[in-house]
């Protein structure tokens, strides 16, 4: 599991659309922000630094600059010296506020970043959070290929020649979509979900043994690519003589772990003759019933048990 290093530049290149930033000063874009959340540096500014949360990004907003204004200029020097002596990441002016030009002085002598944002306060905090979030996430790869089958997002694994390919492209033939093919990367979410994607680099094509790379967007349509799916199920194929004890009602759920999180897992064994796409197919139904809280064999078994129950014979102590 990969825990990514998060830049000021990564941040501003991937978000600054989004967030309506733009750079006033400060060069070293090569900070480090170390932690995936935002602080208001009020306190910080008004004197206390105790709690100062300085790794995090740091939001500007009416507060804090009409504090600043409301001070003599020797004052707020003082105060810039406070602030600008901590290896704060960056500082961002929401609502189209603007730094006095001594705060740009500061920034760019100690080479903090100053960006500009005409969102709301809370509004930026919000957006920016849920950004940072996404890029601390714990990240890692899978192999084998994804499938987005009726909402249930699938990785099909298994050796090579197995049969993997043959069985996604059957899959998007009959109308699913394609999230990767060869390689998943694997991001977690929240700390409970894990969301499955593509490289760029790759994304929309997929390899066919006998044929070569093919671009499934162009020939069955975008409808047959998707982005990104969270991971529901892993299918590992397997031939059919490894696999001597197969589970033939599925009363036991078998689980394997992705980034930390428990993810429901089945092994199809594969002999010639077996529609492979179809069981995949089947199997992203029972797992899509078994989310809604419906377990077919457990039904079964509970009706076994209960017929049995009726047709139990009695001690005959009624007739005594």
């Amino acid at each position: 599991m990969e825990r990514p290093v998060v830049t000021v530049e990564e941040f501003f290149k991937t978000h600054a659309g989004s967030l309506q930033m733009r750079q006033l000063a400060g060069e070293d874009l090569k900070r480090v922000i170390r932690e995936p959340t935002v602080n208001r540096p009020g306190l910080a500014l008004s004197g206390f630094t105790r709690y100062f949360a300085y790794k995090r990004v740091q939001i500007m907003g009416h507060a804090e600059v009409f504090y600043l204004r409301s001070l003599r200029a020797e004052e707020r020097a003082t105060r810039y010296a406070y602030l600008f002596a901590y290896k704060i990441p960056c500082i961002v002016f929401s609502r189209g506020l603007k730094p006095d030009k001594e705060f740009l002085e500061a920034a760019a002598q100690t080479g903090v970043p100053v960006f500009q944002s005409p969102q709301v306060t809370m509004k930026f905090i919000n957006l920016a959070t849920l950004a940072l979030e996404s890029m601390f996430a714990p990240r890692g790869s899978e192999l084998g290929s994804m499938v987005d089958i009726l909402g249930v997002g699938v990785i099909i694994r298994g050796e090579s020649g197995i049969g993997k390919s043959e069985a996604v492209l059957a899959l998007i033939e009959r109308g699913y979509s394609l999230v990767a093919d060869d390689v998943v990367k694997v991001t977690l979410m929240d700390g409970r979900e894990v969301l499955c994607t593509s490289s760029e680099l790759t994304r929309d094509h997929m390899e066919v043994r006998g044929i070569g790379i093919i671009n499934v967007a162009l020939m069955f349509g975008i409808k047959a690519i998707r982005k990104n799916k969270k991971l529901d199920l892993i299918i590992t194929l397997k031939a059919w003589n490894d696999v001597p004890d197969v589970d033939r009602l599925g009363l036991d759920q078998d689980f394997v772990k992705v980034l930390g999180v428990d993810v429901a897992h089945v092994t199809i064994p594969v002999r010639p003759g077996r529609d492979i796409a179809r069981l995949i197919e089947v199997a992203a139904f029972q797992a899509k019933l078994r989310k809604s809280g419906y377990n077919a064999a457990e039904d079964l078994n509970k009706r076994l048990i209960a017929q049995m129950t009726e047709k139990a014979p009695t001690t005959g102590t009624e007739d005594l």
